[in-house]
């Protein structure tokens, strides 16, 4: 087995760490390629008006080897299957995440997207967030990824072209496992406006986040909060099938523009 890990709190973050202790001893090969710090809610960004610098990172034991990038999660997904792996992975894991990924939130992830890369390329992938910001111990976390990695790989045909599993672990342990779907997250009081010392105004991205549908028992974000892990099958294709009968019957004229 060859995996590639990745994410988007840097390389050295205790997530990505632990993730590779509990793997070591289950792939034959591991590469790790993550950014120089912390890159989190980049969503699916690239780089592309600058160059990307990389430099190797050390790693025992033997079946490990890693790579430092100064830019985006994505960036590294992308580096990794185009350029610096020798072969391409069986599989693309981003995490772990410190702090939930639920809901429509998946669209500002890194962790997230750095998985969605992976699909895009044609390697099935998996995206694990431990859903806290208070309790930095990833052991449960780190074991459920470990159990659920044989699982898709033996399974990956019969998942559909595209879908990758987004994983979020409540802080403690967990009282079992649900599948769900993405719960609606929205934030109050996002924007926080304030003034600096020389009178000019900037603004804090921030905000208390809610859920409009928290009372829907199937949602990542009910799961979660409830103390199960969440496993939500995401899909990078975003189009609405539904609409394109509906659109069939609107009536649109073509217009002429001088």
């Amino acid at each position: 087995m060859r995996l590639l890990l990745t994410n988007d709190d840097g390389i050295f973050a205790a997530g990505l760490e632990s993730l590779r202790l509990a793997l070591a001893d289950l792939a034959r090969e591991i590469y790790i390629i993550a950014p120089d710090r912390e890159r989190s809610a980049t969503g699916h960004s690239i780089t592309v008006h600058r160059p990307i610098r990389v430099r190797e990172a050390c790693y025992n034991p033997g079946n490990c080897r890693g790579w430092v990038v100064d830019g985006t999660p994505v960036d590294c997904v992308k580096l990794g299957l185009e350029s610096l792996l020798p072969e391409m992975p069986d599989l693309v894991i981003s995490g772990i995440n410190y702090g939930p990924n639920l809901g429509t939130d998946v669209l500002y992830s890194g962790t997230v997207s750095a998985a969605m890369e992976g699909l895009i390329n044609g390697v099935p992938a998996l995206a694990v967030s431990l859903a806290s910001h208070r309790e930095p111990a990833f052991e449960y976390t780190a074991a459920f990824t470990r159990r659920l990695v044989p699982l898709i790989l033996g399974h990956r045909e019969k998942l559909a072209p595209g879908t990758l599993l987004n994983i979020n672990v409540p802080p403690g342990k967990p009282v079992g496992h649900k599948i769900t779907k993405l719960g609606n997250l929205r934030y109050a009081n996002a924007v926080d406006r304030r003034t600096d010392p020389r009178g000019r105004d900037y603004y804090w991205m921030a905000g208390k986040p809610f859920s409009p549908d928290s009372h829907d028992p199937n949602t990542d974000i009910a799961a979660v909060r409830d103390g199960y892990i969440s496993i939500a099958p995401v899909h990078f294709d975003l189009t609405d099938y539904r609409a394109i009968e509906v659109l069939k019957d609107w009536s649109i004229e073509w217009m002429e523009y001088d």
